[in-house]
């Protein structure tokens, strides 16, 4: 008998119809004989409708608050889910964040997981039962309830995998398994059997929304095995299993994958004093607005000055231009551009570790296509470009045929 943490997402309890359909998966599980703990997400746009009345209200509401709001939808979902399993003659207990615990920060929105209590998981269990849990929410210290941010019923799940010592953390969404790319933009793309929590990390970071990055980030810390099934497919599908680098592995593909975003904004604070100190001086306000910084590049110096340009998330983007005209005033700087009109294109995989040639190849494959680069940034398995987003789904093509990752080759 192996315990088993299932994460079922928005689109995959987003009517009665489909929680009852979720509820015949998880008893079919349960009656092999398997502990079950099952994370659930709110019903699809459950969450978008419950921020559209909390603008009505206020366009400035407390991030505690919504907090508050925000964390119902997940809790609704989970006591649907719990009684469609009662019905079906399956013993279910259903849980909120809070009442496990599962303790947080304090960074209402994006809040971090810090420690979690299994004794009432472990209890109920014992008992039998099948233990639903609201995912994406939390407790902070000081009592009030958190959010773990978008994608977090995954984080949820994996860090309760984790906590648990499960055998396995299935994630089950809309579609089957990961793929070499977005198969809705490249009809060539292919599913992949198995990949790395490394390259998963990569692709998850850089525009792949299978996984949420933290959801990945626990899954390799831990140890945890991670596997991307469809909810309504074949139950006997294996979907894709996230896992370690096999080192007896005989042959390992250059690139896995192809990552694009056009969630993205690049930022330029233009003739800044070169000086020591001052990249911190620009990024430093910034990140104390809790906005996450991608990638970086700073020009070469020229008479005393230098221009220097990094990426955000598009939604951060008004914010952190608000931030930026404010730090440009302060250092001296005489302008700030804000471009929402980029997407950002990568190429991974951990086979580029002991190959060489990877970026000419990349870089000719745009070139042939008349893509021109904005900004380039690497890390030892993964190489990413930006450029105008009108390229954006072309490039995307391009780079998978470059690297042989087509169904056909």
């Amino acid at each position: 008998m192996a315990l088993i943490v299932q994460k079922y997402g928005g689109t995959s309890v987003g009517s009665l119809e489909l929680i009852n359909q979720v509820a015949e998966k998880v008893k079919a599980s349960y009656n092999q004989g398997h502990q079950l703990v099952v994370v659930v997400s709110a019903m699809s746009g459950e969450t978008n409708r419950l921020l559209g009345m909390a603008g009505e209200l206020s366009p400035h509401h407390s991030r505690r608050e919504t907090d508050v709001l925000l964390s119902t939808g997940e809790q609704v979902t989970a006591s649907l889910l719990a009684m469609a399993l009662h019905h079906h003659h399956c013993p279910a207990y259903s849980f909120c964040g809070w009442q496990i615990p599962i303790r947080t920060d304090n960074v209402h929105g994006k809040a971090r997981i810090e420690e979690i209590d299994t004794n009432a998981l472990k209890e109920r269990l014992a008992q039998g039962r099948v233990c639903v849990v609201a995912g994406f929410q939390g407790l902070a210290g000081d009592g009030s309830v958190t959010t773990l941010g978008r994608g977090g019923s995954d984080t949820t799940a994996v860090a309760l995998a984790a906590a648990l010592q499960a055998q396995e953390c299935r994630i089950y969404t809309d579609v089957d398994g990961v793929y070499t790319a977005d198969p809705r933009i490249v009809g060539e793309a292919r599913r992949m059997d198995r990949v790395t929590f490394e390259e998963m990390l990569e692709l998850a970071s850089l525009g792949s929304r299978v996984l949420q990055i933290r959801s990945v980030e626990f899954a390799g810390k831990y140890r945890v095995p991670l596997r991307v099934l469809s909810a309504h497919g074949d139950p006997d599908d294996s979907g894709t299993l996230v896992t370690y680098e096999d080192e007896n592995e005989m042959e390992q593909a250059i690139i896995s994958g192809i990552a694009s975003s056009r969630n993205e904004a690049k930022l330029s604070i233009l003739h800044v004093p070169d000086k020591s100190g001052i990249a911190a001086s620009i990024l430093t306000p910034i990140a104390e607005e809790n906005i996450e910084v991608d990638m970086i590049v700073q020009n070469i110096s020229e008479d005393g000055t230098t221009n220097f340009t990094f990426t955000v998330q598009k939604p951060d983007a008004t914010r952190a231009a608000e931030v930026l005209k404010q730090v440009a005033k302060e250092i001296g700087s005489k302008k700030v551009l804000c471009d929402t009109n980029i997407a950002k294109v990568s190429a991974v995989g951990i086979g580029m570790k002991s190959h060489a040639g990877v970026a000419s190849t990349m870089f000719a494959a745009l070139s042939n296509e008349n893509i021109n680069i904005q900004m380039i940034t690497t890390s030892e398995i993964r190489i990413s470009v930006v450029v105008e987003e009108k390229y954006y789904e072309l490039a995307t093509r391009t780079l998978h045929r470059a690297f042989g990752l087509d169904k056909a080759e």
